[in-house]
């Protein structure tokens, strides 16, 4: 005998109806207001001023007067400034180089961090103490690391007889001073990786080694695909927060003077904050904004689409 509260359309069994009885609805006004707290602070921070910056971006804006309507003038100006393309392409430098390095050094110093030797309690908090040190801070101490005549790194070349380079003052050597910035504070990314290492079957390990496969090979085919999707994670959130890439270069830029030197530094969100802030062109820089945002999107949809190609997910 049928169920009276199944219901069926084309077929299909379909859910039975909810009764919003007293204490339903009283559940829903209870998990409505615990709620309410993040609700509130995605409405009001989140959502709105997306949506306000989307208005924005087909306007002229400058903050002291009403906008504008111009409808693509923005995006047009846009993709015809010279700028946009150097910002974008210092920040497509470091996705594709710094990301996949870091990722690469993160994952072997997790390896070594699982290994079971006496003391790696300290290792792993000295491994992991840069990535709370503050940006500005660690940025500034880079500076001084760097520093082409009495920074520390120049002085230990010199003691083997290699001449150092100028590193921020060298438009070749900029960026990959600041990778080894951002390399010096994975420790976040290494502490997601050793969690994963801890999470790979021992069972597999000891049958692998039962079949004569080496340190090498147990690494190859059973370590590095069961912690795949940490790896997949990793890669998504890397990528999105490079794209964002904004204090060091800051910082590094003197704050006014940014991207200095010769553009090396301008970074998109860089170039963003210039328009915004410092030009005082908010309709061009929340155009910016949502170009960037559809970069992001589009690149986060296609690592998802080929993730299964490396991604091994047990179960």
């Amino acid at each position: 005998m049928q169920n009276p509260t199944e219901r069926k359309l084309f077929g299909f069994n379909l859910p039975p109806k909810v009764v919003w009885t007293k204490r339903t609805k009283a559940d829903l006004r209870t998990g409505l207001l615990f709620l309410s707290p993040w609700l509130i602070g995605f409405f009001a921070f989140t959502l709105y001023p997306m949506l306000v910056s989307l208005y924005y971006s087909f306007t002229i804006y400058h903050s002291k007067r009403a906008p504008e309507w111009v409808w693509f003038q923005n995006y047009t100006e846009l993709f015809a400034d010279d700028k946009f393309y150097l910002s974008l392409q210092n920040t497509l430098y470091m996705v594709v180089i710094a990301v996949p390095l870091g990722l690469f050094a993160s994952f072997l110093c997790a390896l070594l961090l699982n290994l079971k030797v006496r003391g790696q309690a300290f290792y792993r908090v000295v491994y992991f103490l840069p990535s709370i040190v503050p940006t500005v801070a660690g940025t500034i101490l880079f500076l001084w690391l760097l520093n082409p005549q009495v920074g520390l790194v120049n002085s230990l070349l010199a003691r083997i007889g290699i001449e150092g380079p100028n590193w921020m003052a060298d438009p070749n050597w900029s960026k990959p001073a600041l990778i080894l910035l951002g390399m010096w504070g994975m420790g976040g990314t290494i502490i997601i990786y050793l969690s994963g290492l801890q999470d790979v079957p021992q069972s597999l390990i000891e049958a692998a080694e039962l079949d004569g496969a080496n340190w090498f090979q147990r690494l190859w085919h059973i370590t590095i695909p069961m912690v795949s999707p940490i790896t997949l994670f990793n890669l998504i959130t890397g990528m999105i927060g490079m794209f964002q890439y904004f204090a060091q270069a800051y910082v590094v830029g003197g704050g006014g003077n940014l991207g200095r030197p010769l553009g090396s530094t301008l970074f998109y969100s860089v170039y963003l904050y210039q328009n915004a802030f410092l030009f005082l062109k908010m309709g061009y820089a929340s155009a910016m904004a949502w170009i960037l945002f559809i970069i992001i999107l589009i690149l986060t949809l296609l690592l998802l689409k080929v993730s299964d190609r490396f991604t091994y997910y047990a179960g």
